[in-house]
């Protein structure tokens, strides 16, 4: 694999076979511009993820329904950033793929698999949101924690069964030495088929968001419009903002990806030009970029939607600002003391040194 890489060094294209023709697209246009950012991704997101896990699980200390789908995502985010060296390598090194071609199969499942379970767990939160500030009644909630942990693991388990035939049964006439690249779906239909089923899901998912976000934001909004003089008003608008910012990053990241995906899907099992294929792999490659950035956004959204995590991470970036400002200040207060005892002391010496020549004088006199 490694020979077809020097090989086709100078050749960036990769061949897209079909029963009754080959289609030869440029895929090496764009590896320059997606090799730099999924490395700005990987580095934002894993240190994003990361602190946000650590404030999950060792600072705050709330359990409830939020906090259980929050730190699922954080996972499925780390998970997701995990697949993305895989393929920096892979566009780093014009776009050869010099690993087994089932690590290829495994990276681009995983890569999939996580980026859908965020889709859902944001799903989740926001009904979950929705139906708590219904307030119809104080003892109405949609999961309790224990039930929200069960809906967690139901997930990732479905989500890695879902994709173990995808890994083992997939077999496409693809080179060895490509991935991630453009592929036709005429002797695997299911899986066409399986995809577009991941794409309805997330147009059910992204109406229940757009629901359950967009009236929290408009019923905040006429509450604080109509009863302006209640001491929560402005707290309520501010909510309603921070609900429209959220359903804003959602559609930003998943919306481009999964139109795109629909005509993506359908050029793979059908007969369609050459030109059409390249247009279509080259949007799906840029809309698949801002599905990847998604997680990178995910930690700010913790916390613009989690109160308790963000007066946590506030509580903690203060403590570390006091105690360094604290430190700083006692050292200069002990270094001016010991140059003012140092500047004394050398003042005492010259002063006894003047007495002692006045002194002297006389006597020589």
């Amino acid at each position: 694999m490694a020979d077809h890489c020097f090989e086709g060094s100078n050749n960036t294209s990769s061949t897209v076979l079909k029963e009754d023709y080959n289609c030869s697209v440029d895929d090496g246009s764009l590896r320059v511009l997606l090799a730099v950012s999924y490395s700005l991704f990987f580095l934002l997101g894993l240190v994003g993820n990361i602190l946000a896990l650590w404030v999950f699980l060792c600072l705050h200390s709330k359990k409830n329904s939020v906090r259980i789908f929050l730190i699922n995502l954080a996972v499925a985010d780390l998970l997701l950033m995990v697949c993305l060296p895989f393929r920096i390598a892979y566009h780093a090194n014009n776009n050869c793929w010099v690993l087994k071609p089932i690590l290829c199969k495994v990276v681009g499942n995983v890569f999939y698999m996580n980026m859908y379970i965020s889709i859902f767990l944001l799903g989740l939160i926001s009904i979950d949101r929705y139906i708590k500030l219904q307030r119809v009644s104080r003892n109405q909630k949609f999961l309790g924690s224990r039930q929200s942990m069960i809906t967690c693991c139901f997930l990732w388990v479905v989500s890695i069964a879902a994709i173990l035939p995808l890994i083992i049964f997939s077999n496409q006439n693809t080179l060895s030495h490509k991935c991630f690249q453009y592929k036709r779906l005429d002797k695997n239909t299911w899986k066409a088929y399986f995809n577009m089923f991941m794409v309805s899901s997330f147009w059910v998912v992204y109406v229940a968001l757009v629901l359950s976000y967009g009236k929290i934001a408009m019923g905040l909004l006429r509450v604080s419009r109509e009863k302006p003089d209640l001491p929560n008003a402005g707290k309520y608008g501010r909510t309603a903002r921070k609900s429209f910012f959220i359903l804003f990053l959602f559609t930003l990241c998943f919306v481009p990806y999964h139109l795109v995906r629909i005509f993506y899907i359908h050029s793979q099992i059908t007969e369609v030009s050459c030109q059409w294929i390249e247009v279509l792999d080259k949007t799906n490659e840029i809309a698949l970029l801002l599905s990847a950035f998604n997680s990178c956004l995910d930690p700010v959204m913790y916390f613009v939607l989690c109160g308790s995590v963000r007066r946590t991470v506030l509580q903690v970036l203060c403590k570390c600002f006091c105690r360094k400002a604290s430190a700083s200040s006692e050292s200069s207060t002990n270094d001016t003391r010991k140059s003012a005892g140092e500047h004394l002391s050398e003042s005492e010496i010259s002063t006894l040194r003047r007495k002692t020549a006045i002194q002297i004088n006389p006597s020589e006199a």
